[in-house]
């Protein structure tokens, strides 16, 4: 099998600008697309219905790109505020230590004063037992140094927990925004691929089955089934192939529907491996390998945007989830333009 790979450096996280600024891109792509569908040029009064397949193909991509986008900010917004209600929980336990400690100390400051009315020198001439006393006063000197110590590195304990609450608060806030704008940017790709699709089911029904052919299947390919996965690598094949005939839809993680990236998470997930959401995280999230030395379980990645995953499952076949519309399915490896390979 001839080898596509192509080394990419690590793509950074999705909560930055940049992505923002794609996600705008892509909507403007898409925009683009649908007036080239629906506002014919000159030279060619109307699109051949292969323009059609392929402008919508090209929208599905762009789509696709964007879902990624957003479904990492969404992963990225649940962890700050996991991390944002667990700094609060460990903030109230801190406060509530503290004011025990506080009540601990009153009292016993309350009991020194109490014994301490009298002289502490006429206390030990008179006292039954010096020897007792003495130890009873070092020891309550002593714990109430101990006490203070403990008191103040609590106070700054909370003080910490409380910065970094509000730390995470911020940086939550300005994800949700962030997340807003990618969501809105996905719907508006959305509207435009709605737009798109409508002129692919105005064509006739013999010029749909031409463009619409894909080497998809949700049947298992003769002999494939019969290729020994070892390890891991084979609960995650087997739950991929359970997941055949399931439909994609965008952002869906399981168990009845998935996207590319979803269906992927969940089926390592299922050999015991945790994935990253996103394609372009999933990516990195391996040993990188040539496409001729694919084995069974492998992530096969492609187009430019590393917008789609599928995973490999040998005899030349990778199972995917494709695009709305579709279902889970096998397809050829180099159905898709490859841009690397990566081992869980």
């Amino acid at each position: 099998m001839a080898s596509h790979q192509k080394h990419r450096k690590p793509r950074t996280s999705p909560l930055a600008g940049p992505a923002v600024r794609t996600a705008a891109t892509l909507v403007t792509a898409a925009a683009a697309s649908v007036v080239a569908l629906t506002q014919p040029g000159q030279a060619d009064p109307k699109p051949t219905p292969a323009q059609v397949k392929a402008q919508v193909d090209a929208l599905y991509q762009q789509a696709e790109q964007a879902t990624q986008q957003y479904d990492g900010a969404t992963a990225a917004a649940e962890q700050l505020q996991a991390q944002a209600a667990q700094s609060q929980q460990e903030a109230a336990r801190t406060d509530a230590r503290i004011d025990q400690l506080t009540s601990g100390l009153d009292q016993m400051a309350a009991t020194q004063y109490r014994n301490g009315t009298m002289d502490p020198q006429l206390q030990l001439l008179l006292s039954a037992d010096p020897e007792n006393y003495l130890q009873r006063a070092g020891d309550l000197s002593q714990a109430l140094a101990s006490q203070s110590d403990l008191l103040q590195q609590l106070a700054a304990q909370s003080r910490t927990l409380r910065s970094e609450r509000a730390a995470a608060d911020s940086r939550l806030a300005a994800l949700k925004a962030e997340q807003a704008r990618l969501a809105a940017a996905k719907a508006q790709i959305q509207e435009k691929l709605a737009a798109a699709q409508a002129l692919l089911s105005a064509l006739s029904a013999a010029s749909l089955a031409t463009v619409t052919q894909t080497g998809g299947t949700t049947t298992t390919p003769p002999g494939l089934a019969d290729i020994p996965v070892s390890g891991r690598a084979a609960a995650a094949v087997a739950f991929a192939r359970a997941q055949l005939g399931k439909p994609y839809v965008w952002g869906a993680t399981g168990p009845n529907s998935y996207d590319c990236s979803g269906l992927i998470q969940a089926a390592w997930a299922a050999a015991g491996v945790a994935l990253p959401r996103t394609t372009y995280e999933q990516i990195d999230a391996g040993t990188r390998i040539p496409v001729s030395d694919l084995q069974p379980g492998d992530l096969v990645f492609y187009y430019s945007g590393v917008s789609h995953v599928g995973m490999y499952v040998g005899g030349g076949e990778i199972i995917h989830a494709p695009h709305p519309g579709a279902a889970v399915e096998y397809a050829p490896v180099g159905e898709m333009p490859i841009v690397g390979a990566v081992r869980p």
